[in-house]
């Protein structure tokens, strides 16, 4: 009986040890390849604008200047035939949201409980217009402090919209996943500091009133800043999604990829070319800046077995594109309003369509936020994974 005992004793210690040794394997596995994957992403994203650059012959310390001041990209004039085809373009991808939502075979049950508007929301609204009127006018007693109006405005949007989400739905991120929304903020700074990045190789965008800081200034007010666009994006992904009309796309037929890897490295191909293309021509390449991270960090994804975009759209979730897309299109629209009057400011320079703007953005210069949008929810999307949570919007069950 003894022997017995100790047999089976020596079995499940055995046992649990291969189980621990399994699971550490596991762990260091998946150490192991999202360290590939990030080395890899990063060395694209950073390396290919680069490598133009050394291409055309110019001296690399224009790249390098910091805070940029150089104008050193002539661009294009304005062009009538660039201009209808990117109106074109904005009439067919709106022709496509329409048809992906009208019309609607039945209705929809609503998501909504319509609880009552949070406290915090009637605040966050005093400070959205306090720091609106603040940043739109020039009041001596206030001039010391007109350059930081930008972050306090931005958070309060966030926080409002938050409330917004919480009086249709009783629940909202900033009360069901506080320590994810916080994470987006870091993670907001790094993301937009790329873009400002590319923009060195295109310049499309620049900062007037800029030359009032030091590089320390400028970077510590910079990164604060940038660190909201995040969270205002994915907070207003997460109210839209809360209308029934906007959270399930009528056409729900899945996407159909037949080789998915081989798109994958079609993508990966022309989003790379796309990066290296700004720097040698980037009057010819500007708009891939919006498209080719997105491409990018989808082609990884798909090509290490991850869950992806496309894997939504496999799955027939289309509001997975659609949402996020008109979430930055709307946090664009307030983004240009509320810079338009804004000092410091930034002030666009694109070639072929600087004509028709809407504040300081030219008209067809808002397509840009739709690509925009989407690699706003990818990065949330990676972000949700690292700290263990959903993503603002989750696979929508079907229909009974």
């Amino acid at each position: 009986m003894r022997d017995s005992d100790s047999y089976r004793c020596v079995i499940r210690m055995e046992s649990s040890v291969s189980g621990r040794y399994c699971k550490t394997v596991e762990i260091l596995t998946w150490i192991m390849k999202s360290i590939a994957a990030l080395a890899t992403v990063t060395t694209l994203l950073l390396g290919l604008p680069m490598l133009g650059a050394t291409w055309t012959g110019r001296p690399m310390s224009q790249y390098l200047e910091f805070p940029p001041r150089t104008r050193y990209v002539q661009h294009a004039p304005f062009s009538w035939p660039a201009f209808a085809l990117l109106i074109l373009v904005a009439v067919t991808l709106g022709a496509l949201f329409i048809s992906l939502y009208l019309p609607r075979k039945e209705s929809s049950a609503s998501t909504s409980c319509q609880v009552r508007f949070p406290w915090w929301g009637w605040v966050s609204g005093f400070f959205v217009l306090c720091f609106w009127t603040l940043a739109w006018n020039r009041f001596g007693w206030f001039r010391a402090f007109q350059p930081f109006t930008f972050t306090p405005l931005w958070v309060s949007y966030v926080v409002l919209v938050n409330a917004f989400t919480f009086g249709r739905c009783g629940t909202c991120l900033l009360t069901r996943q506080t320590r994810y929304l916080l994470s987006l903020f870091p993670a907001s700074a790094l993301c937009w500091w790329y873009f400002e990045y590319l923009n060195r190789f295109s310049q499309n965008w620049y900062y007037a009133g800029q030359e009032m800081f030091t590089p320390l200034s400028y970077t510590l007010l910079f990164t604060i800043a940038f660190s909201t666009v995040l969270p205002a994006v994915i907070s207003t992904t997460e109210l839209l999604r809360s209308f029934p009309v906007l959270g399930r796309t009528r056409y729900q037929r899945p996407l159909i990829l037949a080789h998915r890897r081989i798109v994958a490295v079609a993508m990966l191909a022309f989003a790379s070319c796309g990066l290296i293309g700004v720097a040698v021509l980037p009057d010819a390449w500007y708009p891939v800046i919006w498209l080719s991270p997105l491409l990018i960090l989808i082609s990884i994804q798909v090509l290490l077995r991850e869950d992806n975009l496309l894997h939504k759209l496999e799955r027939g979730e289309w509001q997975a594109v659609t949402v996020p897309a008109l979430a930055a299109l709307v946090c664009g629209f307030f983004w240009e309003m509320w810079n338009s009057y804004s000092y410091p400011k930034w002030v666009y320079c694109i070639p072929y369509i600087q004509r028709f703007q809407i504040f300081e953005m030219p008209l067809v210069g808002y397509l840009g936020y739709l690509p925009f949008g989407l690699e706003c929810y990818v990065v949330a999307d990676l972000i949700a994974g690292l700290v263990g949570t959903d993503t603002p919007i989750p696979p929508i069950p079907p229909t009974s």
